[in-house]
């Protein structure tokens, strides 16, 4: 790869929202151990990457200033550094950066093996950017606060799912239909049709 410069998005300090961000250029990243270098078609944008730049979450994150924003990330498989065993390059992915680290308002980024995932060919890069927080806190409230077997094998159990039509809710209705459940959600009027349309009753 001959470049050694990207363009990037960056804040210097606390506060100012977009207006904040400047257009810099900076080093591509090298990946290390358990690492991948990441060539970005899309990203997404969660409440935690403006609640970490308005400093919400001061003083543990962002580690340091400057700093890229941004953690839920697709793309194309650059580079692997030592150890990754699971991806080559030209593999296209999705995957979370770390919070602590950040770096998805950018032409490239370093993932670990371990937070990414290949993205199916019918998933578009957009589709991919905005699963990981997401996807993942659905899952988690499905799986470890209501207990739900995705599998189906677990007791029946009765789901009210609010803002079903949400970056969270639209993940926790279709995760929910997977398991041995009776879901209600509620949504705008507007959205009605789409939740029903995941397989929940709406109300």
């Amino acid at each position: 790869m001959a470049e050694t410069l990207m363009h990037a998005l960056q804040c210097d300090s606390y506060g100012g929202g977009a207006a904040a961000l400047k257009h810099v250029e900076v080093p591509i990243p090298t990946p290390n151990k358990d690492e991948m270098l990441l060539k970005l078609d899309a990203i997404s944008l969660n409440p935690v990457d403006w609640k970490i730049q308005e400093g919400v979450l001061r003083p543990f994150l962002p580690r340091k200033f400057p700093c890229i924003p941004a953690s839920d990330v697709a793309g194309e498989v650059v580079k692997v550094g030592p150890g990754v065993t699971n991806f080559k390059a030209g593999d296209k992915v999705v995957a979370t950066l770390h919070h602590f680290t950040g770096g998805g308002l950018a032409e490239y980024a370093v993932a670990k093996e371990n937070l990414t995932v290949a993205r199916s060919p019918e998933v578009s890069a957009a589709e991919g950017a905005g699963l990981p927080v997401a996807g993942l806190t659905a899952h988690q409230a499905l799986t470890q606060a209501a207990g739900v077997k995705l599998d189906g094998s677990g007791q029946q159990v009765n789901l009210l799912i609010t803002a079903a039509s949400g970056g969270v809710g639209h993940y926790a209705v279709q995760l929910a239909k997977l398991g041995n459940t009776h879901v209600t959600a509620t949504c705008g009027a507007r959205n009605l049709d789409f939740v029903k349309s995941l397989g929940a009753r709406g109300s």
